[in-house]
């Protein structure tokens, strides 16, 4: 065999995101692209902001030596101070220009710290459902993934992420504004989660790690409580992917928490991954872009108006689904019990989700409304008759 037998098993069981995706190339192909209505990939289709082409033209306009060549591995020193400057107001907590890596993405960011954190054998507790790429990342870096079932409202159940715990366990990650839930969980259960990490932490900590890439798009005055704020061993991550709707830039970075233990090693221990893992610094020029577009973001209202367009027509075919307070997914349950089966029939109707069980969540399916409303509006007739046709 050409490739590990590591790489052929993960193919075969690879991301339902990219079999649907590939599912809706034939379709297009078949019936034209107006005619799909395609809902599996989470790929930002709002522009960036005006400011964003302004400053990119600017900075790209400079002939100054050095502009494009290697920084310190953590990123250059003035960025990481404005982006410090911005945690720190976000969370509430004074976090240091020290404290902060400049990263690939926020896919980037997670190898990173996974890689620093983790011996072989380790454990990392993932909520259900989740990011499927979550389980490739912890595999990378020889950990285990552990899953711990959220509550039927995908809201964070503490009692089963405790159970989860074990000797072996080095970290749980939370995704909040949730992928594919649109859940953003409340301060209290961070800190109540908070509490009980305390609790089972024994000899070296367990890590909490925060994937926040869609922190900006929230909706109904919601906001995203503070991790850092609550628990020391922590850490977020984050992109500028959904923020400033550029998600093929590859920007974003980790911030650590100034309390954590033994922090100066953890830094050190962040930037030489950063370095050895190949991305070996975040790239310059998207560096020195995001520095200056520190408060801006995509037009939020937007995706508001699209989950209130997608939201009324789903639930008056007779949907059910928690409203998403934030990303932009729906995270429906199948009207049949096999998701997969469902996700097969709205083909039928040239209907594009994405089957829950790749998400850890079997008995949904998931839609991003990263679309446009008249594709919303078109689809919505095609739904009601996927269901009473079922």
């Amino acid at each position: 065999m050409a490739i590990s037998h590591y790489i052929q098993q993960s193919i075969e069981k690879s991301s339902w995101i990219r079999k649907m995706f590939e599912e809706g190339s034939l379709l297009k192909a078949k019936f034209g692209d107006e005619n799909v209505y395609d809902f599996s990939l989470g790929n930002p289709d709002i522009a960036p902001p005006d400011k964003f082409f302004d400053v990119l033209s600017h900075i790209i306009q400079s002939r100054e030596n050095g502009k494009h060549g290697y920084m310190p591995n953590a990123g250059f020193p003035d960025v990481n101070e404005v982006i410090a400057g911005k945690v720190s107001r976000e969370h509430g907590i004074t976090v240091s220009a020290s404290q902060i890596v400049m990263t690939c993405g926020a896919a980037g960011g997670m190898n990173v710290v996974l890689k620093t954190i983790l011996n072989p054998g380790d454990e990392v507790i993932v909520i259900k459902p989740y990011f499927v790429e979550y389980g490739f990342y912890v595999q990378n870096h020889n950990g285990t993934i552990v899953l711990a079932e959220s509550n039927e409202d995908f809201s964070l159940n503490i009692e089963n992420i405790q159970k989860a715990i074990t000797p072996k366990t080095k970290a749980v990650i939370i995704n909040s504004p949730n992928n594919p839930t649109g859940r953003i969980y409340p301060e209290k259960d961070i800190q109540s989660l908070s509490e009980m990490l305390r609790e089972n932490s024994s000899a070296s900590p367990i890590y909490l790690i925060s994937d926040e890439p869609y922190r900006d798009i929230i909706y109904d005055s919601v906001t995203v409580p503070s991790v850092l704020a609550h628990y020391d061993n922590a850490f977020v991550i984050t992109s500028y992917s959904k923020t400033l709707s550029v998600p093929g830039e590859r920007i974003g970075y980790i911030a650590v928490s100034p309390n954590c233990s033994d922090l100066t090693q953890l830094m050190a221990g962040l930037v030489l991954s950063n370095r050895i893992l190949g991305f070996v610094n975040a790239p310059a020029l998207m560096q020195r872009v995001v520095a200056e577009l520190i408060d801006e973001s995509v037009d939020v209202d937007a995706y508001r108006r699209r989950r209130d367009l997608f939201v009324d027509g789903l639930q008056a075919a007779g949907y059910e689904f928690p409203v998403p307070e934030g990303a932009f997914y729906i995270f429906c349950k199948s009207p049949i019990p096999d998701d997969v089966a469902f996700a097969k029939h709205l083909l039928q109707y040239n209907i594009l989700a994405v089957p829950g069980v790749g998400f850890g969540g079997p008995g949904y399916f998931r839609l991003a409304y990263c679309v446009s409303e008249d594709v919303i509006s078109r689809s919505l007739p095609k739904f009601k008759e996927a269901i009473e046709t079922i």
